[in-house]
């Protein structure tokens, strides 16, 4: 005898919400005007990382003791994120959408990429290194037009998970506070969760968590990627485990597969050089190759639409039982 409790609730509990601000914030992203009276979310998170960084993060304390304050700090900021998110979620439903497209990228991702290719396209290439500045962490002064194309190429495949593919599944899975709290622990990551000494211990939190927190979806969006772009599995399956990262050579080496080109190698952060791995076998990439990535990119997103809408659908026919 049936007790009329649907079988399967928790993911698919919040895919109707998660396909609802994909598509707002594919129309309407965080326009600049919006920006300029009221910075982003993020840019508050990353205010009290930063204050957490300068009061806890001290050179007369132990590896120990840094960790822990460390853990504190994200555990912290996550926690207020999450608390936040929780509020968010009792807003009326256009309300809960919109406060859900604050933590997507897809918007703002494919125009500043695209602003790439078109400074590309145009041959300025001071234009290109100033618009790829804006998305990546290297040195760009130096680059010539395929290095521009290749720093951005790596940039849109790991952001298709940071900022679109790992928020939704977080967002689809626990709702705006998972959705929040992860924005929380991959700010804290960008920020803090590097390998330089000073960052070494006090980041090792803020670097595992957002490990750990993107090891599904960017996977997914390494599938999501190869589908899109009619090709890479074996590029992927080959090289993504050749990235320092366990979970940006997913992405990344999809893409290269799928555009049949190199990327990664040696780049410059701060004037030092750092060597990297190389992911496809390829020539380097042009701006032909970019706008493909981005073909590529529009519908990698789609398919995510696609996956969602499934599950949005087949929670509602299990609710309806």
């Amino acid at each position: 005898m049936s007790s009329g409790v649907p079988r399967v609730r928790a993911p698919l509990a919040h895919a109707t919400l998660t396909l609802a601000a994909l598509a707002v914030e594919a129309v309407v992203g965080y326009p600049d005007r919006l920006h300029r009276r009221l910075p982003h979310p993020v840019v508050g998170l990353g205010a009290l990382i930063s204050e957490g960084e300068r009061r806890l993060n001290r050179s007369d304390r132990s590896p120990r003791a840094s960790r822990l304050s460390g853990i504190a700090t994200v555990a912290a900021t996550a926690g207020v994120a999450a608390l936040a998110g929780l509020a968010a979620s009792r807003l009326p439903g256009p309300a809960s959408v919109l406060a859900a497209t604050l933590g997507l990228a897809q918007r703002s991702l494919c125009d500043h990429v695209s602003a790439v290719a078109k400074a590309l396209e145009a041959d300025d290439l001071p234009a290109a290194r100033a618009a790829v500045g804006m998305i990546v962490g290297r040195d760009t002064a130096g680059l010539d037009a395929s290095g521009v194309a290749t720093a951005a190429i790596e940039s849109l495949a790991e952001s298709f998970n940071d900022g679109v593919v790992a928020p939704a599944f977080w967002l689809a899975l626990a709702g705006l506070p998972g959705l929040y709290a992860y924005k929380a622990v991959n700010t804290a990551d960008s920020l803090i969760g590097h390998r330089e000494p000073r960052w070494k211990d006090f980041g090792w939190a803020a670097a595992r968590t957002d490990d750990l927190m993107n090891l599904a979806p960017a996977r997914f969006a390494g599938v999501l990627i190869a589908m899109a772009g009619g090709g890479g599995w074996k590029t992927m399956l080959r090289d993504a485990r050749r990235h320092a990262s366990p979970n940006a050579g997913w992405p990344e080496a999809a893409m290269a597969g799928a555009l049949g080109v190199r990327l990664g190698g040696p780049v410059a952060y701060d004037g030092v050089m750092t060597d990297r791995p190389v992911f496809g076998d390829g020539p380097a990439p042009t701006v032909a190759d970019l706008k493909q990535a981005l073909n590529i990119y529009v519908r990698a997103t789609g398919l995510l639409w696609a996956a969602f809408a499934t599950l949005s659908f087949r929670g509602g026919r299990e609710w309806r039982r």
